[in-house]
């Protein structure tokens, strides 16, 4: 198989930390992703290029494009664009901040840092069909395309309702999980069912929650081999399709939204030949 970068199919870590940078005004990329390309390893560290950062190295890659948000009923889903997204993925925090100034280092002088701390999933060939590009050529095949969110839950807008409107809000017991027949459309489980698109939209969802003092909420990741399967299941959460607006929006929010191309490995570093490095 075309190497890629072997964090986007292994388990959720322990922990994770997500770092996001915008581009330093006349900064040079090309030396910052250089030494970026040393340090990453595509398991412990998985890292995505934003548009701006691509259209700065005078490059373009087929399907990535900046995340425009989206609108529906009383409701803002907010496009935050970023040039460079990585994620450190480990089991002990102290390594982790180790970790991140390494990150800070190499990209120092071209990216301007802003970083957060930090179920059904298709499975086997199927995950690696629904991640990860192929058929494009060398450089290309084995990248990934990564949609990035912070969720803010209000938990005690969530604790208030009762323990059926929580279970109908998602469209699974909370107690088994097991997914509710009668439950409404606006539930959760309903309106992002992968398989009930045409055609079927599934991706590769590796989020995690984040907490930061009385704050909390989730880091919604997920990678595709394009950006489709995560825009028609936002479409539809936002009640684009029929106005029926996802049940989850009464109660947790979006305050970010980035989209970038996470490109394949080779010989155990970053393949950037698709830029021209």
């Amino acid at each position: 198989m075309t190497e890629v970068q072997t964090g986007i199919l292994a388990a959720l870590p322990a922990l994770g930390r997500y770092l996001s940078f915008s581009a330093r005004p006349l900064g040079d990329p090309r030396a910052a992703l250089r030494a970026l390309s040393e340090l990453a390893d595509g398991q412990r560290w998985v890292v995505g290029l934003g548009e701006s950062l691509v259209r700065a190295l005078g490059r373009g890659i087929a399907g990535l494009h900046g995340f425009a948000g989206a609108v529906g009923p009383g409701l803002d889903v907010p496009a935050t664009p970023a040039a460079l997204w990585v994620w450190l993925r480990g089991d002990d925090r102290g390594e982790l901040v180790q970790r991140t100034r390494a990150v800070l280092a190499a990209v120092d002088g071209a990216l301007l840092s802003g970083y957060e701390d930090g179920t059904e999933n298709p499975t086997g060939e199927a995950a690696v069909d629904a991640a990860f590009v192929a058929g494009q050529g060398e450089g290309l095949d084995g990248a990934s395309f990564v949609a990035v969110q912070q969720w803010l839950h209000d938990l005690g807008r969530f604790d208030a309702m009762s323990p059926r409107q929580q279970d109908d809000a998602i469209g699974r017991r909370r107690i088994d999980n097991v997914e509710l027949v009668d439950a409404p459309p606006s539930a959760h489980v309903k309106r992002t069912a992968q398989e009930s698109f045409d055609p079927e939209a599934f991706m590769l969802r590796r989020s995690m929650p984040w907490a930061e003092g009385l704050r909390c909420g989730l880091m919604f990741v997920a990678f595709g081999k394009s950006f489709d399967a995560f825009e028609v299941q936002l479409r539809r959460m936002v009640g684009a399709e029929d106005g029926i607006v996802d049940a989850l929006f009464g109660f947790t929010r979006p305050l970010t939204g980035a989209y970038f191309w996470c490109p394949p490995m080779r010989g155990g570093r970053l393949d950037l030949r698709a830029l021209g490095l």
